[in-house]
């Protein structure tokens, strides 16, 4: 913790010696952008626009997340549904993130349905392929005991399957919390009136960068907060059994 605090403080003073040497406006000191922060948060803004990302982040990460399990385990356990669903799922991992949001958009609309819609699609391939590894990794030793002692489906999947695919729901969620959040951005700065994204946006054609960095680091921050926070802790939990290297 010393360590990653002390690297916190050389990145600000860096930022700070840097600013005073540019004297330009395309890079404020650290303070300049603080006192916008305040600004913004003692209007209420702040803490709107970021409750608003944050909850379009939450449920299309959550609905990526559930959709993409679903299909990792049904691709990774059945082989004609794995041939079926491959192309879709070629497709979509090479299909560019700003195609699916401005189609999203066309089809359905400024709405905040089209919104999660498309960030959902973006996440959804990453989180199918790696829950469909963890499905073809089973091990086929329970799956045989749990069939001789006629577990019920809900405990065979509590005990024996969820288990197992613990570790990958980690992973995929690990690396769909950091795709995600910036494809909300994009999805805010193109068509919402709302949100970092959309505020972001704003700075940009005001080429105000204090106001930028006023919206984009505290948003940053809870980013890295659920990550070393929730994301971290689970994934040490779920690989506890895991033997450690010496």
């Amino acid at each position: 913790m010393a360590l990653r605090i002390l690297s916190l403080v050389l990145l600000i003073a860096i930022w700070q010696v840097a600013a005073m040497l540019a004297a330009s406006r395309v890079l404020p000191e650290p303070g300049a952008v603080v006192a916008v922060m305040l600004r913004e948060a003692h209007s209420g803004a702040l803490f709107f626009n970021l409750g608003i990302t944050l909850a379009r982040v939450i449920v299309s990460f959550g609905l990526a997340m559930v959709f993409g399990t679903l299909f990792g385990i049904a691709m990774g356990r059945n082989e004609t549904f794995d041939r079926l669903g491959d192309p879709w799922l070629v497709v979509l991992l090479n299909l560019p993130a700003l195609v699916i949001i401005v189609l999203a958009y066309i089809w359905m609309g400024l709405t905040d349905a089209a919104a999660i819609l498309a960030v959902a699609l973006n996440k959804l391939p990453n989180a199918t392929v790696v829950i469909r590894e963890g499905a073809r990794s089973l091990d086929a030793g329970l799956e045989e005991m749990a069939s001789v002692f006629a577990m019920p489906w809900s405990t065979r999947v509590k005990h024996v399957l969820l288990p197992q695919l613990a570790p990958y729901i980690a992973a995929a969620t690990r690396t769909g919390l950091s795709i995600v959040w910036k494809i909300v951005l994009v999805v805010e700065l193109l068509g919402r009136s709302n949100g970092v994204g959309f505020e972001i946006g704003t700075a940009f054609q005001l080429f105000d960068i204090s106001l930028l960095l006023a919206y984009a680091l505290p948003f940053v921050g809870i980013m890295l907060a659920i990550e070393a926070f929730i994301v971290q802790p689970f994934e040490h939990h779920v690989s506890r059994w895991r033997p450690k290297a010496a």
